[in-house]
């Protein structure tokens, strides 16, 4: 008889990114990005955080609400390998497994316990999308959570990034506290690891607007930056 346990969302990611496109492929790539969890109205009791700003990280527990799939396969493509060959769903951090829960340590910045929206966390360095829903939070505890011999299996530390390139006429049409996030997040390469056309232009939405680029080698240019209409 199989076993079901309904999953409840106590909080909501606020951040940058209205869709996947653009988002960090880890957590803590960006020290730069500034997020907010805003809890739900039923979990928005200042007790219920005593104590956790003593903890400088945090683990957050949450769902791949962007990837909806029927069923799941017991082998995925994962992009870091050209999307060619397949591995185990259980050897990867694909968003396609059993139950689509993703788990990520970002930075605890503050805790403002009386804001209009109730108790909220302020944090850096997240990898999710604007809306995500968080099922849990937990203190990083470093002797416990770190692991410095463990190994990296297919997905070893990338060897470089890109350099960010932005006009100046570009430059300015970004918010001054948005650009080293901007240039932190495009840095890392949004695009897939497949896709290595120097002509082609990419487009990401981050914090109200749609910035296009291309990637030329190692040189990553920003052409536009303009104010999204939505």
């Amino acid at each position: 008889m199989e076993e079901r346990t309904q999953l409840k969302v106590i909080a909501r990611m606020e951040s940058q990114f209205p869709s996947k496109f653009g988002i960090p492929r880890q957590s803590g790539l960006v020290e730069e990005l500034r997020a907010r969890v805003v809890f739900e109205p039923e979990y928005r009791s200042p007790d219920a955080l005593r104590g956790l700003g003593g903890f400088s990280h945090l683990w957050l527990i949450w769902g791949f609400s962007a990837n909806r799939r029927e069923g799941w396969s017991p082998t995925v493509r994962p992009p870091r390998l050209g999307g060619n060959e397949r591995l185990g769903v259980f050897a990867t951090r694909s968003p396609f497994r059993p139950n689509p829960l993703g788990l990520s340590c970002v930075k605890l910045e503050g805790v403002e316990l009386s804001t209009p929206k109730g108790p909220v966390l302020r944090v850096s360095g997240a990898d999710l999308m604007d809306g995500t829903p968080i099922y849990d939070i937990k203190p990083y505890v470093p002797y416990a959570d770190c692991r410095p011999e463990a190994t990296e299996g297919f997905a070893p530390t990338p060897e470089g990034r890109l350099r960010v390139e932005i006009p100046p006429e570009v430059e300015g049409r970004i918010p001054p506290e948005q650009r080293e996030a901007l240039r932190g997040v495009l840095s890392w390469d949004p695009r897939p690891h497949y896709q290595n056309d120097p002509q082609r232009v990419y487009g990401m939405s981050f914090a109200g607007m749609e910035v296009r680029f291309t990637v030329a080698g190692e040189i990553l240019t920003v052409m536009a930056a303009e104010e999204r209409g939505d």
